[in-house]
């Protein structure tokens, strides 16, 4: 079996895990979480990066850092991972859902603003795929109300959008370190990107369940006492050795993702150019991270005859999200603003292919090959 992803392996990992154990500090913000904080902050450019056990972790501490409350509103698309709304519905807030935009399977920019009212406190943009969103108009909105922007880079680690890296452009970014994910913590794990230097101290406060611990161990106060609320939102210094062992190649992993995505590519534009399926686009103002490859076919039927043909040859491809607006728990704390023109009708056609750090070329071709055939 051909598998859908596996977790990246860069041949490190083991020995800086060893290397944690040895130092007598596995519990968070340790050596290794360290190191990682810092290669994110000079990578990114970033003001703060604060690990996180996920990036679940991250979306919800940003909603209690922006003290979201009942009777708030939260903009964001309805095509994403359940941990984006999640995190705010847990501070009660309403979610309010928007269309996406066919090409990207982002948020419709165009449809932000008409959802804005008195109650609107945060728009959070969700950069599927590694292809960002538009950023440009999205913080001109929210300079105009107001508003915070928390971004859910959850899969846009290494991509960037006119030049600066997603997750470094809202108040606020998030990461995810899941094994799903190009770089991984060894299973779980994210980070929260603090943009805004008027942040950075409630952040750590907050992650350091309501306590000043931090400046403690800084040596900026003498003990640390309780002074606000929060939770335990520290990465295990374990994972993050895992994930130093990554980020120490990870343009090396980028670029072998990126030549898997162009290979799928040029195998299947000639069935794009004769209308049988649609493939991903990239603007031009963004550079993508190869997050994941998928085409869109013709409708709902057609993709599981196709899911279905692959998995009888033993190759794993999956669809994405049921839409939040159409789950029972989005109905219950969402709503949809405006007309459903995209979001439900596009992600019914969406399928991904395997992608991984770790593919054989063997095996990419052998899924290239396997549909040509369908399709012939």
């Amino acid at each position: 079996m051909i598998p859908f992803n596996t977790p990246p392996v860069v041949g490190t990992e083991l020995e800086y895990m060893q290397a944690a154990m040895g130092s007598g500090k596995l519990c968070g913000d340790g050596g290794f979480t360290r190191r990682c904080q810092q290669w994110m902050e000079q990578h990114f450019g970033s003001h703060k990066v604060l690990l996180t056990p996920s990036c679940t972790a991250s979306l919800e501490m940003a909603a209690l850092l922006l003290d979201i409350k009942p009777g708030d509103e939260v903009i964001m698309p309805s095509f994403t991972f359940v941990s984006t709304a999640n995190a705010f519905v847990l501070r009660g807030a309403k979610v309010v859902f928007v269309d996406l935009r066919p090409d990207t399977m982002n948020i419709d920019e165009t449809k932000i603003e008409a959802a804005i009212n008195e109650n609107t406190r945060a728009i959070v943009p969700v950069h599927y795929a590694g292809v960002a969103c538009e950023m440009d108009v999205i913080m001109a909105l929210a300079k105009k109300y107001n508003l915070f922007v928390v971004e859910d880079a959850a899969q846009g680690v290494m991509s960037t959008y006119k030049g600066k890296a997603l997750g470094t452009i809202g108040h606020i970014g998030c990461f995810s370190f899941h094994e799903t994910k190009n770089y991984t913590a060894g299973g779980e794990g994210g980070a929260t990107l603090i943009n805004d230097p008027s942040l950075i101290e409630r952040a750590e406060i907050i992650r350091e369940k309501g306590t000043n611990r931090s400046q403690f161990f800084r040596g900026q106060v003498d003990k640390y006492t309780w002074r606000d609320i929060g939770s335990s939102y520290l990465m295990a210094d374990l994972q993050a050795a895992y994930l130093w062992g990554q980020l120490e190649v990870a343009e090396m992993i980028n670029q072998r993702r990126l030549e898997l995505w162009h290979n799928y590519y040029d195998a299947f534009k000639s069935l794009a150019a004769e209308g049988r399926i649609d493939l991903p686009v990239i603007p031009a103002d963004c550079k993508q991270n190869a997050h994941m490859f998928y085409i869109k076919l013709k409708d709902v039927e057609d993709r599981t005859s196709f899911i279905n043909y692959l998995k009888e040859a033993e190759i794993m491809a999956v669809f994405h999200y049921i839409p939040l607006h159409a789950c029972p728990a989005g109905e219950k704390f969402g709503v949809f603003h405006g007309e459903d023109r995209y979001t439900s009708k596009e992600s019914d056609r969406l399928v991904r292919l395997p992608l991984f750090f770790n593919m054989t070329d063997i095996n990419q071709r052998t899924v290239i090959n396997t549909i040509l055939n369908y399709f012939a």
